[in-house]
């Protein structure tokens, strides 16, 4: 099974201000934009590429600037990012994750990945620093460096996951802790499991297959459905 996870919300709580900040240095640099407004807008679940898009057309800046420059802002945000990231973010990491993760990276047949919004050098420099780094291998996953649309991710996660072909949509779950990753795992065709410990409630999460609202929860639902897919018959199905 491939189990997907979402990091700032999910794997990691109260992490995102050195990102956030990283993300304004990009634009003040990159375009003149000091003073980012973020007033009413939702950013939980969002692609970094996508929050730039939003930020800088609420700004003024042209859609045509925008692209041209989309790389610039990328490399820009992530060597600020290399600056302003905390030596140590281990307190941030979810309780009860890193056991879940442990124990899900030990079980036979089980491939951890992340499909998350955060362009993929923040992402990785950010779990390297809450200590978590270890259980997602490089190579792996969808970040929001590979497309700006979260629904693409879980595809090109799923592709580099199953090397030649990728991997079947059936043996994929999704885990995060946002509407938008419930939408993203639906435009796959994959199942997902939500955590409430972001900013929605669980009632808020209900279109997912099923809802946590913490690790230990979490890990009986994930262990039930890896359970279960282990007894099923084999399919051919992608």
């Amino acid at each position: 099974m491939l189990l997907l996870f979402d990091i700032d919300g999910t794997l990691l709580i109260g992490a995102a201000d050195a990102h956030r900040d990283a993300i304004h240095e990009a634009l003040r640099v990159v375009h003149g934009v000091t003073e980012p407004d973020r007033r009413g807008m939702q950013v939980a679940g969002r692609t970094d590429g996508d929050i730039v898009r939003a930020l800088l057309t609420h700004a003024g800046v042209s859609a045509r600037r925008i692209d041209d420059s989309i790389d610039d802002v990328r490399i820009a945000a992530c060597e600020a990012y290399g600056r302003l990231c905390p030596d140590d973010l281990t307190a941030c990491v979810a309780p009860g994750m890193r056991a879940l993760l442990e124990r899900l990276g030990a079980r036979d047949g089980t491939l951890l990945a992340l499909v998350t919004g955060n362009y993929e050098p923040i992402a990785r420099l950010k779990l390297r620093a809450a200590g978590i780094g270890e259980f997602f291998p490089r190579g792996q996953g969808g970040f929001g460096s590979d497309h700006e649309q979260r629904a693409q991710l879980p595809a090109i996660a799923r592709q580099r996951a199953g090397n030649d072909t990728p991997w079947p949509r059936q043996r994929t779950i999704l885990i995060g802790d946002t509407p938008r990753d419930i939408a993203c795992a639906r435009a796959d065709g994959v199942r997902v499991v939500a955590i409430a410990t972001g900013p929605f409630a669980a009632g808020k999460l209900h279109e997912a297959d099923a809802v946590a609202r913490d690790a230990g929860e979490l890990g009986a639902l994930l262990d039930e459905l890896l359970d279960r897919e282990r007894a099923a018959p084999p399919t051919l199905q992608l």
